[in-house]
């Protein structure tokens, strides 16, 4: 293993995440994956461990870390099941259009329980027509006296009906396009907003994903963040922070297929001895493990660069994202390929690392749009080098 200069800490949080993953989370993973259910007591017992206070600072009754300890969690969980995993990040997700834009009430407000695992989060900005095009969410929100009335909805939300805090995206004038967009903090129990049904997804079954809908819903002014307009660049910086986030989930769907394609290549016997004596097969491995260490670099890499506070931690994101998920999708593909017919069934886990992992190319932009948004950075950075 590559020494990534983890703090005596994030080790423990590492360890801690492993040993959760693999005494709590193997036994039930294909049970969850089965049913396409969402397990209430594998989050109490992430609480009990203090793993969502890894990202919460200090003052809101977490312990401090940020992306990093995130992604470190992220992709120990991963490694077992990429359901759990996600249930456990998108709290994260929901948590930091609070963190990065809230009032010091708001985080005194609903952090803590955040951080204690009482209360799961989630974010909610994608509608039916409204994916990646921030400036087309149809979800209104009408100022009327000391409340806005929320009408719209909002799909494809993980966490959707377990989480109890929701920070949601929704226009408050329309006019001025994606500048017209406002963020605000709704509660689980809010008169006037529901939850569709859930989802029969192909992958990440042991999530929750569900409809948010929302009828003449009165939200307290109190509760919106920041100010009117900012919920796209809320939304931007949010997803800068927790994309990598789902780099590591990537990695860690990688690094759990990978892990189970050399166990079964080391004890499929073909032709008198183990598949992997086959030098085609100890090839792909190889490609396999150089190309999952490399995304691996590239996520730590740019949640330190989260951490640290820099400006411009866009492009980095995006690339965490980006190389991981596809690189996430070619080993597991590889995965199946390796364990031949068998990998093609439900009682081997190879198929399941596949599924799990097409997500990742989706969620959070879809890596076309990863694409763009490094793209831009890319030409940006080099119109500015030559002003210089």
């Amino acid at each position: 293993m590559i020494d990534y200069g983890f703090t005596e800490e994030q080790l423990m949080i590492q360890e801690l995440a492993r040993q959760i993953a693999e005494e709590r989370v193997r036994p039930v993973r294909a049970q969850l994956d089965e049913e396409g259910s969402h397990s209430a007591e594998i989050m109490q017992v992430l609480a009990e461990s203090d793993l969502f206070a890894v990202f919460i600072p200090e003052e809101y009754g977490g312990l401090g870390g940020g992306a990093l300890e995130l992604c470190i969690a992220t992709e120990e969980l991963s490694k077992v099941c990429g359901g759990v995993a996600v249930s456990y990040a998108a709290t994260a997700l929901g948590a930091y259009p609070i963190m990065l834009g809230g009032s010091d009430e708001q985080k005194k407000k609903y952090l803590p329980a955040i951080a204690s695992g009482e209360k799961l989060a989630a974010f909610g900005i994608t509608e039916p027509n409204a994916g990646s095009d921030a400036g087309g969410v149809e979800t209104t929100a009408e100022k009327d006296g000391d409340s806005y009335i929320l009408n719209g909805s909002k799909i494809f939300i993980t966490n959707g009906g377990v989480a109890d805090i929701y920070t949601v995206i929704a226009m408050t004038d329309r006019s001025r396009g994606a500048r017209g967009a406002s963020c605000f903090i709704l509660e689980k129990g809010m008169e006037g907003f529901e939850f569709g049904k859930e989802e029969d997804k192909m992958g990440i079954r042991a999530s929750a994903t569900r409809e948010l809908i929302f009828t003449d819903c009165r939200v307290p002014a109190e509760n919106l963040i920041s100010r009117e307009g900012m919920g796209f660049i809320l939304s931007m910086r949010t997803f800068d922070h927790s994309r990598p986030g789902i780099g590591a989930q990537a990695v860690g769907i990688a690094q759990g297929a990978l892990n189970e394609a050399v166990d079964y290549a080391s004890e499929r016997i073909q032709f008198g001895q183990p598949v992997s004596s086959f030098q085609a097969i100890r090839h792909l491995i190889a490609d396999m493990a150089t190309k999952v260490e490399a995304a691996r670099t590239l996520v730590y890499q740019a949640a330190r660069q989260v951490d640290s506070g820099a400006k411009n931690i866009s492009k980095l994101s995006a690339m965490s994202k980006l190389f991981a998920s596809e690189i996430a999708m070619e080993v597991t593909t590889n995965a199946v390929q390796i364990f031949g017919g068998y990998g093609y069934m439900r009682e081997y886990p190879a198929e399941k690392f596949m599924r799990d992992a097409k997500i990742t190319q989706i969620y959070e932009g879809t890596s076309q749009i990863q694409r763009e948004v490094i793209g831009l950075e890319v030409i940006k950075e080099a119109k500015f080098r030559d002003k210089k």
